[in-house]
């Protein structure tokens, strides 16, 4: 495991990014030829065996050579595995084979944001501030996270000397560390369900009442604050169990996500990005 750490440390140092200073647009070219892309694999392992000196209990498996738009640089992946842990890093090779480069290829006519904004999604989100303000802020947030508690405490005192921002609140509980941050965001979204505004009511009072909140009393803390918010209990409770409120909170966030097996007992490995 230290040496599959040891290698992507290497392998993400020591590989550059291409240079895409060159201004003039040009058609991307003939792909590789089968026989060329073999031989410019081959280089490919043969150098990166050399320079970290990976023995044969390391296998690397590499994906088609693909155009790129930049001139003479091609694209391919690597696939670097020891035992059971794996990752993969994406390479750029020049068509002659005699460059390789390392790193993230950007399209600067493009707006870097905008394929991030169209996956965001706030529909049916708790909306803090007007809806109509210039300025969204999207939090994604984990009850029982305490870095969470401590913006949701900067918010709370910033945000009425900014009445041009919105806050969007968007559900992220990381169970592997907190074990009723599911739980909370439950009750938030019942909450949300019986009444968009009792919502920051339940927000509020889950963030000041983190310390006193564990697994143990957690669904009788929720049902206690649903009380103190104005809510209908019955109706409360009903919803806390049922598919549609599970529905509407994100599943369980396994970490780290690169795992090979799922019967694995050996840690994963690091993320090449």
């Amino acid at each position: 495991m230290k040496k599959l750490w040891s290698a992507m440390a290497i392998l993400l140092a020591t590989l550059s990014v291409p240079d895409a200073r060159s201004q003039h647009a040009q058609s991307p070219s003939t792909a590789a030829s089968a026989a060329t892309s073999a031989e410019i694999h081959k280089t490919v392992e043969a150098y990166l065996r050399h320079l970290y000196a990976f023995g044969p209990e390391t296998k690397l498996t590499f994906g088609p050579l693909k155009e790129t738009g930049v001139p003479d640089l091609l694209e391919t992946t690597v696939e670097l595995k020891i035992e059971e842990n794996q990752q993969t890093a994406t390479l750029y090779v020049s068509k002659d084979g005699k460059y390789l480069f390392r790193g993230e290829l950007s399209d600067l006519t493009k707006d870097p944001l905008a394929e991030a904004r169209a996956k965001l999604q706030t529909k049916d989100s708790p909306v803090l501030g007007d809806p109509q303000a210039p300025v969204k802020l999207v939090e994604f947030s984990d009850f029982e996270c305490p870095v969470c508690r401590n913006l949701h405490d900067v918010l709370r005192g910033m945000l009425p000397n900014y009445p041009q921002a919105q806050v969007v609140f968007k559900d992220f509980p990381i169970e592997q560390l907190h074990p009723w941050a599911r739980t909370a965001a439950l009750a938030g979204r019942c909450a949300y369900q019986q009444d968009p505004k009792a919502f920051w009511k339940m927000y509020d009072l889950i963030y000041d009442g983190q310390d006193l909140i564990s697994a143990a009393n957690a669904w009788a803390k929720m049902n206690d604050f649903a009380g103190q918010t104005g809510l209908d209990l019955a109706a409360f409770k009903s919803c806390l169990a049922s598919p549609e409120a599970a529905a509407a909170v994100p599943p369980p966030l396994w970490m780290p996500a690169a795992r090979t097996a799922s019967n694995s007992k050996s840690a994963a490995p690091p993320q090449f990005s």
